[in-house]
């Protein structure tokens, strides 16, 4: 059987509105000519359209209007790696570190978004195409692939393996650079070869060897026979096809060469930027070798040069800032000026830029002749000379011995400067926003830190995603000890900020591990909770995220439920209800009346109803276990050594478990919500009820012939430590059902019955039963499927809704943003990570169309969760821990043979601890004096205190932040209580206080 694909679902908090731009660096540039539009590709997943409103044919260097924001869209959620115009500039793709390559038509009605054209295994890295009217566009990235995809959707139409093309054994093989021109591809990548490939056949052409590190970008001549390749290890390489070989190898950059770019067919000009943030403009085309081209620094960017793209005049730089530049472009057609004739006069400031106008070309010594300063000549080779000395023997000879440092050039024999860009300042500048770079989660898990590249520091809410304080700019490290709290709570999220916003991602294994108590939660409305009530963290989130597309599906249900009765039985007509005008509403809805039951009358479909019982999380008890000699872990689970008092039910993992369905373990559940009276037992289940009754516990101290049947499964000198339970509370709500154990191999939870009639896969195991989908949908189909049953077996009966949601009281409404956007996303097996699967906003959710599509995309967990109130059902995580009186002033709780070791689970109150050692000093209620007063209304925290290692634990505490706050290393954890005075407590026999040497032995710390 297949693997089952992971889905995950996650939630991008919106960020203060602005007007467009990008939010993290910017790694794409394309420009389209025709209309005057520049995108961009930002790593923060955004693909942005710029109208720069001037004439591109332009080269006058003319004042041009400011640029302004066109559109934009949320593409990827990874970095942008590479982008680039197809169909006639029509369309923008972009390659992304998220694994897909996407197309997006900026120009197309209904176009908002960017869909996929293909995908790989690993992170996206470079794009080409012979031009932009081809249907094709080819992709490189670190699986060693390169791909071609059919622009008009057609998946991918030729896949080359670098790595098992290539007869030699190919170490690396990842691609960082492509270009295609005609039915050739040219490739580069960290092992330093170019290579080129055969569109048609994908196989290897020819190889070039040469440099000796990765190769970065690729340029290829309108004939095909040219190639320019920029490298890593600082040097630009000229090589022939038709010669087979390296012509040129160019050092005008100190620094690793990132990105070139060219639109003259023959690369006589060209641009190149390197990681040093240097742009050089070199122009060969009055040069008889290329040693006697010009190379101008044209301008210093702060950071590397990602991508660098000419437009009307204007050079546009893409660097790691938000921020894209544009700088004047140079003429290289001019003449270069001639050095002074002595270097005695030496620069006192080497950094200062020069201060001509940006409105002229520059000049030199003030006359009205612009000349190409010489301190702004880059040398392209190493034994080229300088363009102001080639007709200058002497100083031809002095400048072949010259040296250069990163961005340094020797202008003269004695003269060594650094290189002056001649362009000292931008232009203009396209502003970015600012973006969130680094997060903290707080232990509460509803709460995290960011700081963003203004550094400003902001506090979130991840429940209701949205900012809760600013601290201005500070550091991160100095503001988390101030919001902080010392609580402990399981991870049910994972989140990051590589968008440059906070990206909460759930999945089915994790998102339901977390819970809250309600008495700590901050929510508008009055909800009267039930005492020590918890609530799921990522039940409430994904509940109030997809609450739209819920109350959709519950009117769906409704319409299809009225119209199978219509079909079933013709007399009854939807329109013609007696008593009912014709425009009268399906239903009204009314405030729900805790403990009510719905009332139903014939011939009439019920509205779906909330899943209203008693929320609470199973395994909320404490346990008696044997001493154990080595105890590390903070997780306990029953073992032969520890058993509980409360008998669970062993349930596979992959069952899901309603709130409901924790209703048989609640009779023998000490801190449970108490459930209803144990039905009598059938006597045709006589075998399994007995089995149930050999394991639960007693209401009063069993016999020793008892005792010792019943030790079996937990050795022999345990002891199972009996109380007197509390008279359950009527319910009409819960299944009268017997008691579980966890020796029983039948379906008999509750759990297990709500799908006895499905098989592993989910599908049913009657006759005629349609295949279930694996998704959303197919939930309802499980309901649709129960709906046709019931109307076969029981159809004067009224039909009941299928849909269960949870009640405010499981998950109050927050209301988040409808800006939220949502992502789903799949693992695909052939993939290095998680392909999207479906993007949207939530205020979207109850569209007609985004119903549909959400209902094949979203995983089945999520229908069960919001259609069912169905979560995925996992083993009770506990702590262990020995509970002694604090210097033997009160009675201890240990067993006759000295055990104290106890289990509960993590999120027990040590309140309910206390509540546990009063039951058990206290005398029977039967034998206790009557108190006078108020006293005997105490509650067992307020005449009680517990003890951890010497501090004082507030009764609210947790034992999951006990044991990580407290507690702070491993084995059981080891707890004193005490009395505070409040209340007269009984005290043992002087018979039974045991010596002073016995005392000192009794207090030790161990496993009891």
């Amino acid at each position: 059987m297949a693997k089952k694909k992971r889905q995950r679902i996650s939630y991008v908090l919106p960020l203060a509105s602005t007007p467009g731009g990008h939010r993290l660096g910017v790694n794409g540039l394309a420009f389209d000519q025709e209309r005057s539009i520049l995108y961009t590709g930002g790593r923060d997943g955004v693909v942005c359209g710029w109208d720069l409103n001037i004439d591109a044919q332009n080269e006058s260097g003319d004042k041009r209007s400011t640029t302004t924001f066109r559109k934009q869209v949320q593409a990827h959620t990874h970095w942008v790696n590479d982008i680039l115009l197809v169909k006639n500039n029509l369309g923008v793709v972009s390659a992304s570190s998220d694994v897909t390559v996407k197309l997006w038509r900026p120009h197309g009605h209904g176009q908002e978004s960017a869909y996929t054209i293909g995908s790989h295994s690993d992170y996206v890295k470079c794009l080409t195409t012979p031009d932009t009217n081809a249907n094709w566009v080819a992709s490189g990235g670190l699986d060693h692939r390169i791909c071609l995809w059919d622009l008009a959707g057609g998946g991918s139409t030729l896949d080359i393996n670098v790595r098992k093309a290539e007869a030699d054994d190919v170490v690396k093989g990842s691609v960082y650079a492509l270009k295609a021109k005609g039915s050739m591809i040219a490739s580069g990548g960290p092992e330093g070869v170019v290579r080129l490939w055969d569109v048609k056949s994908g196989k290897s052409i020819s190889k070039f060897v040469g440099h000796t590190d990765n190769v970065r970008d690729l340029l290829i001549s309108e004939d095909g026979d040219t190639i320019l390749s920029a490298s890593s290890d600082q040097t630009i390489k000229v090589w022939s096809l038709t010669a087979g070989r390296c012509l040129h190898t160019l050092t005008m950059h100190n620094d690793s060469v990132w990105c070139m770019y060219s639109d003259d067919p023959n690369l006589a000009v060209f641009y190149s930027g390197d990681k040093s943030g240097l742009v050089a403009k070199t122009d060969t085309r009055r040069a008889m070798e290329i040693e006697e081209g010009v190379s101008v620094a044209v301008c210093q960017e702060h950071d590397g040069i990602a991508r660098v793209v000419p437009a009307g005049g204007s050079i546009w730089t893409a660097t790691s800032s938000s921020s894209v530049n544009r700088w004047r472009d140079v003429n290289t057609e001019l003449d270069v000026e001639t050095p002074p004739p002595t270097p005695r006069n030496n620069r006192s400031d080497s950094t200062v830029s020069h201060t001509e106008s940006e409105d002229s070309e520059p000049k030199t010594n003030g006359t009205a002749t612009p000349k190409i300063p010489h301190n702004a000549i880059l040398r392209l080779t190493n034994t080229a000379i300088h363009p102001g000395h080639k007709r200058s023997t002497s100083l031809a000879n002095h400048s072949v011995t010259n040296l250069r440092k990163a961005s340094e050039a020797i202008i003269a024999a004695d003269d060594l400067s650094l290189v002056v860009p001649i362009r000292g300042q931008p232009a203009e500048t396209i502003e970015g926003q600012n973006g969130l770079i680094k997060h903290h989660m707080l232990n509460d898990r509803k709460r995290i830190l960011t700081l963003d590249t203004a550094g400003e520091v902001v506090l979130w809410d991840l429940l209701k995603c949205v900012p809760i304080k600013s601290f201005g700019r500070r550091h991160l490290d100095e503001v988390v000890p101030e919001v902080n709290s010392t609580e402990s709570v399981a991870n049910w999220c994972a989140v990051d900020t590589k968008t440059g916003k906070i990206t909460v991602m759930l999945e089915e294994n994790y998102a339901f591990d977390a819970e809250v108590y309600a008495d700590e939660i901050d929510i508008p409305e009055k909800i009267e909770f039930r005492e020590d009530q918890r609530i799921n963290l990522g039940k409430w989130v994904l509940r109030n995220l997809f609450s739209t597309l819920l109350d959709e599906e519950i009117k769906r249900d409704e319409v299809y439920r009225r119209s199978l009765r219509v079909n079933k039985n013709p007399s009854i007509s939807g329109t013609s209800t007696p008593g009912l005008r014709p425009n009268a509403p399906t239903r009204i809805a009314m405030p729900a009346v805790a403990g009510a039951t719905p009332m139903v009358s014939p011939g009439t479909e019920t509205t779906p109803k909330a899943n209203g019982f008693a929320p609470h999380t199973p395994g909320l008890a404490i346990g008696a276990a044997t001493p154990g000699h080595h105890l590390g872990h903070t997780q306990s689970v029953n073992t032969p050594g520890s058993a509980t008092l409360s008998p669970t039910t062993e349930v596979p993992l992959d069952k899901r478990i309603s709130r409901h369905s924790q209703a048989p373990e609640q009779d023998t559940d000490y801190f449970s919500t108490p459930a209803p009276a144990p039905a009598q037992p059938d006597p045709e289940n006589k075998e399994a009820s007995s089995a149930a009754a050999d394991t639960a516990l007693p209401s009063n101290p069993a016999s020793p012939t008892e005792e010792k049947k019943k030790s079996g499964i937990f050795g022999k000198k345990n002891f199972m430590i009996g109380f007197q339970k509390k008279a359950p509370r009527p319910s009409t709500d819960a299944p009268k059902t017997p008691a579980v154990t966890a020796s029983d191999d039948k379906d008999t939870s509750d759990a297990a019955s709500s799908k006895s009639s499905e098989n592993a896969n989910g599908e049913h195991k009657g006759p005629h039963v349609p295949h279930i989908e694996d998704n959303f949908y197919g939930v309802i189909q499980r309901m649709r499927h129960e709906y046709d049953e019931h109307l076969e077996h029981k159809p004067e009966e009224p039909l009941p809704a299928g849909i269960t949601p949870s009640l405010p009281v499981e998950t109050p409404v927050l209301r988040p943003p409808p800006h939220t956007l949502v992502i789903i996303q799949e693992d695909n097996p052939e993939s290095g990570g998680l392909a999207d699967q479906y993007r949207g906003e939530i205020g979207s959710f109850g569209r007609e169309g985004e119903v549909d599509t959400l209902e094949k995309i979203a995983p089945m967990w999520l229908g069960e969760l919001l259609l069912k109130n169905q979560i995925p059902l996992k083993d009770t995580v506990k702590v262990s821990f020995v509970l002694h009186p604090f210097e033997d002033s009160l009675p201890s709780i240990a067993s006759p043979d000295g055990n104290a070791r106890l289990n509960a689970n993590r999120m027990l109150r040590v309140k309910k601890i206390l509540a546990y050692v009063a039951e058990r000093i206290e005398a029977p209620p039967a034998l206790a004096a009557p108190a006078a007063g108020p006293a005997n209304r105490l509650r067992p925290e307020e005449y009680l205190e517990l003890y951890c290692q010497g501090i004082k634990v507030d009764p609210n505490t947790t034992l999951a932040t006990l044991r990580v706050h407290i507690w702070r290393t491993g084995g059981d954890v080891v707890l004193y209580y005490k009395s505070n005075g409040k209340k007269e407590l009984r005290m043992p026999h002087p018979s039974e206080v045991p010596t002073k040497e016995e005392s000192m032995e009794g207090t030790g710390v161990g496993g009891g």
